[in-house]
């Protein structure tokens, strides 16, 4: 009778399936070589958007606000002293970023675009003088950057300066300040926090002429002894270009320099182009066409695929450059949320990310894990 129980209770157990390999996450799996970030949009730090704060807090050591340490998020109004910010979102921001252990940048201090107009003008709505503009971009530095001098670490100092000729883009700040605005800027941020890293950000930097427009202006900033820490490629990549020639070649340039290299907001944009040139001017605009978006049911697996080789080729690269680059941010989290569904043409469905639009992990995924691994 004994023998014949334990037989029946043989049978009734279920057999459990083996252990299923845990995910890597990708601040893991990077952990020697550089700090993996990403941007965030509000619902990702206060919590709005769960799983995609859950996401953030898996893979990624460092973030930046994908828009609410811009000026006229966080300066909208020119009123007296500090009445004139809004420091609601960018305060639990970094909140967030400290409570789980990440890497915080600030972008952006001083750009041509999501600039109110009044920064640039005086009460009766003239241009500023140059001293005028000098003391409000001073204000603004001294207010936004002190007041996280010590938790923020990293800035976007100065962002998108060049034509893609590599000459200074003809934006108001050069335009009443002259070029001696990015100098300015820089001192200011470093007045304002003499250890937080600077960096001077910009896209299409893997192109020749931009390339050197940037080599040329930090050679200038280290001529004057101002403080530099690294130079920003944004890197918003499209499926054939750059290549991986020209992203070589702008690194062995910036290294010449001494300074590091911060991969700022790479995605991979997949759709069929709609501008003559490659841009991550957010003025660009075009027009959608059915052609222009062919993928709104989904991303085929030819093309999955094709990313994911697209971005274990980029990231071979950066792992080449592991000494000179300290950080790969991606431009967002998934997806959904990407500014590539809207620009330059909006209304598309864009796949640019490694997570899709439920939060889940695509091939490039893997593909990005497995070169990671690969240079154990």
């Amino acid at each position: 009778m004994l023998k014949r129980s334990i037989v029946l209770a043989c049978i009734l157990i279920p057999v459990l399936p083996a252990t299923m390999p845990a995910q890597t996450f990708l601040k893991d799996a990077f952990k020697n070589y550089f700090r993996i970030g990403a941007a965030l949009n509000p619902g990702h730090f206060t919590g709005t958007d769960a799983a995609g704060s859950a996401l953030v807090k898996q893979h990624f050591n460092a973030i930046t606000p994908e828009n609410d340490m811009k000026w006229e998020r966080i300066h909208p109004r020119p009123d007296a002293g500090l009445a004139g910010y809004n420091f609601e979102n960018s305060d639990q921001y970094v909140e967030f970023g400290e409570k789980n252990g990440m890497f915080i940048i600030g972008h952006c201090l001083v750009w041509h675009s999501q600039v109110p107009r009044w920064v640039f003008e005086d009460a009766e709505g003239k241009p500023l003088d140059q001293a005028a503009l000098l003391q409000r971009m001073r204000e603004h530095i001294f207010a936004v950057v002190g007041r996280y001098k010590g938790r923020v670490n990293g800035w976007d100092v100065v962002n998108e300066a060049l034509n893609e000729d590599g000459t200074l883009r003809k934006s108001p700040w050069l335009n009443i300040i002259g070029e001696d605005y990015i100098a300015r800027a820089f001192e200011y941020a470093y007045e304002a926090d003499p250890k937080a890293e600077l960096y001077y950000n910009d896209y299409n930097l893997e192109y020749e002429a931009k390339r050197n427009g940037a080599v040329d202006l930090v050679k200038k900033l280290q001529h004057q002894g101002i403080k530099i820490t690294a130079i920003g490629m944004q890197s918003h990549d499209k499926m054939d270009r750059p290549t991986v020639q020209q992203i070589e070649d702008s690194l062995n340039a910036f290294k010449a320099l001494g300074v590091k290299v911060v991969v700022t907001e790479l995605d991979v944009d997949v759709l069929p182009p709609v501008t003559r040139q490659p841009t991550a001017d957010i003025s660009a605009r075009a027009q959608s066409t059915p052609e222009a978006n062919p993928y709104v049911a989904g991303l085929p697996d030819e093309m999955q695929k094709a990313l994911a080789k697209r971005y274990a080729d980029i990231f071979a690269v950066f792992l080449k450059y592991k000494d000179l680059i300290t950080r790969v941010t991606f431009w967002g989290v998934t997806d959904r949320y990407s500014w590539l569904n809207n620009f330059p043409a909006a209304g598309r469905t864009n796949y640019p990310l490694l997570f899709d639009r439920e939060g889940k992990p695509k091939p490039a995924f893997d593909a990005v894990i497995q070169k990671a691994k690969a240079a154990q």
